[in-house]
């Protein structure tokens, strides 16, 4: 398929992203590549195999470099990059865990890039170059190296989801498959991982020795409809996360479970829009679970807020500075927060609704 019919076919899809009447569909690149190395690893050829099932026309290139990722303008080369899976071996720098608070204790990676189309993309100004989806084809080794750290008698967590979502490949790789079945073989290392995703079916019958929490991204129907493309609708993510905490007696998953609100945004009547959101959850999970919640508000940096312009220049997702507070790191880079006030009034709410109809439930954090 040309470049040219990957743009038209893009533009069309593209256009149904946000229409609530369109059954959704998992993701399916319209271009997959392999890099010499990763086609030769034991990983990557299931990978490829599993592509070639699905009936993916598949390259594979002649050494280690992608090409062809760039478009005439930053538009084009979005649209492209974002129809594009590339199957890569992560690099040396991958094998140097990073502490990760305060999701995790540490972070790795699993693939970089998400196939949505997030407008508040966390990932924007993060990940250099264009935004393909790239899969690591050394996955055992990445998964090997996390032994490295070990704590006597203290159990070390892992985070998966920090530059991609997991979940929203598994149909293409079955690499979320094969690291909870990982982490169920070590006894002092916990995996995490949160998506937007609903596509559990896989995951329910895996031995995972309770070692693996699940984590479904939320937000308010308002915000989930007009700022996350490409992503099943809140419901369909309820339905996912209820599956993946019921108890096996009743086919599903009994995996640990969280919740991470993200990003938490202030539209009008936004205390109506969350109330029914986590109504909408205590319906869902109506049964006892072992439940966490993430509470993170919106922000953005000066460069991740010039490339989601660029990504989405029609986005109504609010940049403007004037209700926010600049938090600074001790790096020197700076983020907009909303101010204090408007902070104090978002915690207290969420903190009593929570505690309402969860009241066994664990708030890990708020930022």
């Amino acid at each position: 398929m040309s470049i040219t019919e990957i743009l038209d076919d893009i533009t069309k899809e593209s256009q149904l992203l946000n229409d609530p009447g369109k059954p959704f569909k998992l993701w399916m690149p319209k271009r997959v590549v392999f890099t010499a190395d990763a086609f030769h690893e034991t990983y990557g050829q299931k990978i490829y195999e599993r592509v070639t099932r699905l009936g993916l026309h598949v390259e594979v290139a002649r050494n280690n470099r992608i090409t062809g990722l760039r478009g005439n303008d930053e538009r084009e080369t979005y649209r492209i990059a974002k129809n594009t899976l590339a199957v890569v071996n992560a690099p040396p720098s991958a094998f140097n865990l990073r502490p990760i608070p305060p999701s995790a204790d540490w972070q790795f990676h699993l693939a970089e890039g998400c196939p949505a189309h997030c407008q508040y993309c966390y990932l924007a100004g993060s990940l250099s170059g264009p935004p393909a989806i790239r899969v690591f084809a050394n996955l055992p080794q990445i998964l090997e190296n996390t032994k490295k750290v070990q704590r006597l008698n203290q159990v070390v967590s892992y985070e998966a989801s920090c530059y991609t979502d997991p979940l929203s490949l598994e149909h293409l790789t079955g690499g979320l498959e094969k690291t909870i079945s990982f982490f169920a073989g070590q006894p002092t290392t916990h995996l995490r991982f949160v998506t937007k995703f609903d596509n559990v079916d896989p995951l329910l019958g895996l031995d995972h020795q309770n070692r693996t929490r699940f984590r479904c991204s939320l937000n308010a129907d308002i915000v989930a409809k007009r700022l996350e493309g490409g992503t099943p609708g809140i419901s369909a993510r309820l339905a996912g996360l209820r599956k993946m905490a019921l108890p096996k007696s009743q086919s599903g998953g009994a995996y640990p479970v969280g919740v991470v609100l993200a990003p938490i945004i202030p539209v009008p009547d936004w205390e109506m829009h969350y109330s029914k959101l986590l109504s909408d959850l205590q319906s869902a999970l109506d049964f006892e679970t072992d439940l966490t919640f993430e509470l993170i508000t919106h922000r953005f940096t000066p460069g991740s807020r010039d490339v989601l312009m660029e990504w989405y220049p029609n986005t109504s997702l609010d940049f403007n500075e004037t209700n926010r507070a600049v938090k600074r790191n001790k790096f020197g880079g700076q983020k907009y927060v909303f101010v204090k006030e408007l902070m104090a009034e978002l915690k207290t709410f969420f903190e009593m609704e929570i505690a309402l109809r969860f009241p066994k439930a664990k708030i890990l954090y708020w930022t």
